[in-house]
């Protein structure tokens, strides 16, 4: 494209930008399936993959800072879309499936995510240009990229600041792959875990520390408050519910066993009626923005049909709503292909037709109402903040209540549990759709911001979605050989993945189809979401505090090992923040931290990946064990030890790179 007065050639939708972000997709989405499935959590992609991609190109000539939006926006829209992994291993845990069938993962994560790409666009310019919306993620992501400058052409301080960049990334890495390393040998523990008693009844309860950089990483990222809400949801979890419950019904076995039963079985559930009654209100709260919204995109979209599009400054060219309807309409063919052959291959034939064409009515209209709700919630709070897992409880409820009011009772009763597999593939390709969406607008932003042309970032979304959509079955499929998912057929428990979305989205299903749900627990937890919700308004209007409502219900809801963790390393985070306010560049010191902690993730994720590949060649649980069970005492004590010393040592680098405090005194080391 011709630039200023034509006399140079910008470079931006490029052969070697789109290659470089799918390269990058591979590791970042890997690892973002293997976070997703431990702690039910994933990482935004944007900001490490624009440092990496800065630091590649700027040894090729012509380099852009609209190249680099074409990586990140590649790479990001793939990992985004690993967070399909909330909703696809259910089908596995139901025991409907035994693995991951190509074809239909991959077709099952392409349309959903290119339905998600194609519902965004009409909601750019009402959500993007015209919004006052603060979009966190996709700002943060723009200022890295105008940091690294032009490519070769950039000065010394961007060039500076971009090796810095990469280097927190590698740093990061390096320390939380080696320190899982040495887990993987069993000289370190991989848990600091304790349940006991309480009180003269029964009644148990305990704590379990995950020695993971990973997840003290993704506490860093969230920031101090909604750590705070994962501990005040844990604590009720842990030092309410479980207790009281156990009290109540004691249940035979070990300590351990009794207080993780209680968890699984009921309280998870309270937690499931705080993140849906949080849910709930998000979307309550952002009706009137999202209809407004709809209103001025509608409008835009008069504007194109009446002749007017090419007047449209580049910056405002989106690609043509034709296209966006005629490739909207095309994908719900072989969707609706896919909703018959799983109709056929479940036993549901004799009703074939009401399913497909209540699945694409459902699918289509679901996948809008969500891409708008998700685009706007990332606008609000970011990405990474937005609340997709309530998102999928409404998703999920809303497909099994239709399930079950109109088509079980045409069916035997034999055909519950293929409703239930029938339900889950529905759910899958509305969350794909969900999370991409969530992902585009922030996306967009950063291209406004940088001078990005609309539809060569869109077309590089669409890119970035196949290829993830490419690389997600065959690492679900080689983590569920290597460990299992918690609660699937034939699963160890030991070893097994948690993943909490997977588990609670088919757990839900399968309630509602089969009458089985117990809606008294989920009450329970709709009434302490209320009061939860009414706090954080009052907290928000009064203070500078907040106690987001979706934390806390994750809090209860995900196990300890996950939540402790982050909530370690969300004041870890806190406190190098607060340090990095008093240096002479605060943006760039806390934007340090960002990057040291997106590659703690990827190096712990992507050796977990690796590990798992060996699991399965080997066929050996633990392949790098060098001791026995009778070390676990000492291996507690050394990875302890270790991993304080080590967190340590990575802040007060960061502390050392990031200069020193503006008043020229020794600021407190977080």
């Amino acid at each position: 494209m011709i630039e200023g007065r034509g006399t140079a050639v910008r470079k931006e939708l490029s052969m070697r930008g789109l290659v470089l972000g799918v390269s990058i997709t591979l590791i970042f989405t890997a690892a973002n399936v293997f976070l997703g499935l431990k702690a039910g959590l994933t990482f935004a992609t944007s900001i490490p993959a624009a440092v990496i991609s800065m630091a590649i190109l700027r040894g090729f000539a012509g380099a852009t800072i609209q190249e680099n939006n074409i990586v990140q926006t590649v790479a990001s829209a793939a990992g985004t879309l690993s967070a399909i992994i909330f909703v696809l291993p259910g089908l596995v845990m139901i025991g409907w499936w035994t693995g991951f069938p190509y074809w239909t993962s991959f077709t099952i994560c392409a349309l959903g995510g290119v339905l998600g790409v194609m519902y965004s666009i009409p909601l750019r310019r009402a959500l993007v240009t015209n919004s006052d919306l603060p979009y966190p993620e996709g700002v943060a992501c723009a200022e890295v990229l105008k940091v690294g400058g032009h490519g070769g052409g950039g000065n010394a301080e961007s060039a500076a600041a971009s090796r810095e960049g990469l280097l927190a990334i590698i740093i990061g890495s390096v320390s939380s792959a080696l320190f899982a390393v040495i887990v993987a040998t069993q000289l370190f523990a991989s848990d600091v875990e304790k349940y006991f008693r309480v009180g003269a009844k029964n009644a148990v309860s305990g704590f379990d520390f995950s020695l993971s950089f990973a997840l003290f990483a993704v506490g860093h990222l969230v920031g101090l408050w909604t750590g705070i809400a994962m501990l005040v949801g844990a604590a009720i979890a842990w030092a309410a519910a479980v207790p009281y419950l156990s009290g109540l019904h004691p249940l035979s076995g070990t300590v351990a066993d009794v207080a993780h039963s209680v968890w699984s079985h009921q309280v998870r559930f309270i937690g499931a009626g705080v993140i849906g009654i949080a849910a709930i209100w998000s979307l309550i709260k952002l009706i009137g923005p999202v209809v407004g919204g709809l209103r001025s995109a509608m409008a835009a979209s008069r504007v194109r049909r009446a002749g007017q599009g090419a007047s449209l400054p580049r910056t405002e060219q989106d690609i043509p709503i034709g296209i966006v309807a005629a490739v909207t309409a095309i994908c719900m063919l072989p969707i609706g292909w896919l909703l018959g052959s799983f109709g056929v291959a479940s036993g549901l034939g004799s009703q074939l037709p009401l399913l497909i064409i209540g699945g694409i009515a459902y699918i289509a209209l679901m996948s809008f109402f969500v891409a708008a709700v998700c685009g706007y919630m990332a606008g609000l709070i970011g990405a990474s903040n937005s609340p997709l897992s309530g998102v999928g409880i409404l998703v999920v409820i809303g497909a099994a209540l239709l399930l079950s009011l109109i088509v079980k009772p045409l069916l035997p009763a034999a055909a519950a549990p293929a409703l239930v597999a029938f339900a889950l593939f529905i759910t899958a390709v509305v969350f794909a759709a969900a999370t991409i969406s969530n992902d585009n607008l922030q996306d967009l932003k950063t291209g406004q911001l940088v001078d990005a042309t609309p539809w060569r970032q869109q077309v590089a979304l669409l890119v970035g979605v196949v290829a993830g959509a490419a690389v997600i079955p065959p690492v679900l499929g080689l983590l569920k050989n290597a460990y299992g998912f918690a609660g699937a057929p034939g699963a160890d428990p030991v070893r097994a993945l948690s993943a909490p979305q997977a588990a609670l989205i088919s757990a839900l299903a399968q309630g509602v189809i089969q009458g089985n749900l117990d809606w008294n627990l989920i009450g329970v937890g709709v009434a302490i979401g209320l009061g939860i919700i009414g706090l954080d308004e009052i907290l928000k209007r009064t203070t500078a505090a907040s106690l987001p409502p979706l934390a806390i219900g994750m809090g209860i809801y995900l196990p300890t090992a996950t939540t402790l963790m982050i909530v370690v390393g969300a004041v870890a985070g806190w406190a190098y923040d607060k340090r990095a306010e008093r240096t002479a560049n605060p943006g760039r010191s806390k934007q340090l931290g960002v990057l040291l902690a997106s590659g703690m993730i990827v190096g712990e994720s992507l050796l977990g990946v690796l590990i798992a590949g060996l699991v399965v060649v080997t066929d050996k649980a633990t392949p790098f064990a060098l001791v026995g069970a009778g070390f676990t005492d000492a291996a507690v004590w050394l990875g302890g030890g270790v991993f304080v010393a080590a967190a340590v040592a990575l802040y007060r680098w960061l502390n050392r790179v990031s200069g020193p405090a503006a008043n020229g005194r020794a600021a407190t080391r977080a």
